[in-house]
């Protein structure tokens, strides 16, 4: 209700004056009318409901008749036209209080629309990370686990080799448990309530350096082909998170392709996107895992086998989170001598 004052009284007192400097300017009456209409209109629209615009009319009304009609300071209807002028007013608020009341009215439900559509994608996030965590936790704990029992119970009739064989399984598994708690750690940066991240301006060729020397500490003998932009490029982005999508992709890449080829990580500008490709040349993606691969599903499977690998599930899971807070796309394809994932930032 104050609001509504405050926008009638200020909206009128500016139309007044206005409308004053115009008849010093011009020394005539005319046309001062159709400064109020524009008053009128301004009202209704950033005023809700009727009551204000309808008030501005009959107000607008009176300060042209007693302000800038002969005789001046005198209330006279008995002047031709002015019914007409007062009906215009009270059309113009009551149009355009309809029209405002019935577009606010639109963009409140348009809002609540994408209040609920993403309150179903971060659930739908949400259930597919926790699958995702409940199998890649359980495999290695149940490794680590067998393991364990498999020294402790049999470690005199084991050779020292089967002993540093266990010892190094466990090793791994703890390696893997470590790797998938890194990645569970960087979606706490993702803003809980609007899926959202704080980005900076970074430059690409810095992230890109930073996330291969990172995955070369975890996996020295891997190898990775870089291409990046001649050109220098700044990106808004949580550096660190790309950083962690960099080193998931081309870790899979690396572990699970099944070749001995290097892993090509290409970046370039699509339009007003920044693409980085990450392109193995091994067996490639189960065309029946395509359409699921984010969504907690293991992306590789073993030769001759259902058994997914440990771990890719969740990073992957993880990786579409991340992109999608930062509002660019990830997709998998197949290439024809291998796998292709992609994802874009927007520029």
């Amino acid at each position: 209700m104050k609001k509504n004052c405050l926008i009638t009284a200020l909206t009128l007192l500016l139309a007044t004056l206005v409308a004053y400097l115009f008849y010093l300017a011009t020394d005539s009456s005319n046309n001062i009318s159709m400064i109020y209409v524009l008053a009128v209109a301004l009202i209704a629209r950033y005023s809700s409901g009727y009551l204000p615009g309808i008030l501005a009319s009959v107000c607008s009304m009176f300060i042209v008749n007693v302000v800038f009609t002969y005789p001046y300071g005198t209330l006279d209807f008995t002047l031709a036209g002015y019914p007409l002028t007062f009906l215009g007013f009270l059309s113009v608020s009551v149009i355009t209080s309809t029209t405002t009341t019935h577009l606010k009215s639109q963009a409140r439900q348009l809002q609540e629309q994408e209040r609920l559509l993403l309150e179903a994608d971060k659930e739908k996030m949400r259930a597919n990370l926790l699958r995702a965590i409940s199998h890649d936790l359980r495999t290695p704990l149940t490794a680590i686990i067998g393991s364990s029992s498999a020294y402790l119970e049999n470690r005199a009739a084991l050779s020292e080799e089967e002993q540093e064989a266990l010892v190094g399984g466990i090793r791994e598994d703890a390696d893997w448990l470590l790797h998938m708690v890194e990645n569970l750690l960087t979606v706490t940066r993702i803003d809980a309530d609007t899926a959202s991240v704080s980005k900076t301006e970074e430059p690409v060729e810095e992230v890109v350096a930073e996330a291969v020397a990172r995955l070369k500490k975890r996996l020295p003998g891997v190898s990775v082909k870089v291409e990046v932009p001649d050109d220098f490029y700044m990106i808004p982005m949580d550096a660190t998170l790309i950083e962690q999508v960099i080193i998931n992709l081309l870790e899979n890449a690396a572990r699970h392709s099944g070749s001995s080829e290097p892993v090509e990580l290409k970046v370039w500008p699509d339009g007003h996107y920044m693409r980085f490709d990450v392109v193995d040349y091994g067996k490639g993606i189960e065309p029946e895992r395509l359409a699921s691969i984010f969504d907690g599903e293991a992306a590789y499977s073993r030769a001759g086998s259902s058994e997914a690998f440990k771990g890719m599930g969740i990073g992957l899971s993880i990786c579409k989170t991340i992109i999608s807070a930062h509002k660019g796309t990830i997709t998998a394809e197949n290439h024809g001598r291998g796998a292709k994932f992609s994802f874009t930032l927007p520029m």
